[in-house]
């Protein structure tokens, strides 16, 4: 089963010097943290943000390369975790068939926030990865560390 997920937020992790992308259940209290990078970071926020850039960025040239050839991004869905590595699927549809792309789940939220497309997490992903992990995380955080959150 898919569960419909949205976008909580984003934190710095100062311990591993990266960003934690929040993902929580829409109609639910599951929770997802997803470690990643600065870059993917600062994407995901400009999309929450809806900053518009003078120029494309990366993840906007993906939705205006998908809008140029009229080709709609259904869903993305995180698919599985193996040792700590997050897999998603991109679901395109060129309005003949569906195209599953394979994608890190970073890149794919990116432009599914772009293109207001639904995000789903696989339900094993949620029971695999509790949100025991989350709580640890925010049981050891600092109050200097709230400073550093986006």
């Amino acid at each position: 089963m898919l569960v419909p997920m949205k976008v909580e937020g984003l934190l710095f992790d100062p311990r591993s010097n990266m960003y934690i992308l929040l993902l929580k259940e829409i109609d639910g209290t599951a929770t997802l943290p997803i470690w990643i990078g600065k870059p993917e970071a600062d994407s995901i926020a400009l999309a929450l943000g809806r900053v518009v850039t003078p120029r494309p960025l990366t993840h906007d040239l993906v939705k205006n390369i998908l809008d140029g050839l009229r080709v709609r991004l259904l869903r993305v869905v995180v698919t599985e975790i193996i040792d700590n590595t997050y897999f998603a699927l991109i679901y395109l549809h060129d309005g003949h068939r569906e195209i599953p792309i394979d994608s890190r789940p970073s890149d794919a939220i990116a432009i599914a926030l772009r293109t207001n497309s639904p995000i789903l997490v696989d339900e094993g992903v949620l029971e695999k990865r509790s949100k025991d992990e989350l709580e640890e995380w925010l049981r050891n955080l600092k109050p200097e560390d709230f400073g550093n959150v986006m």
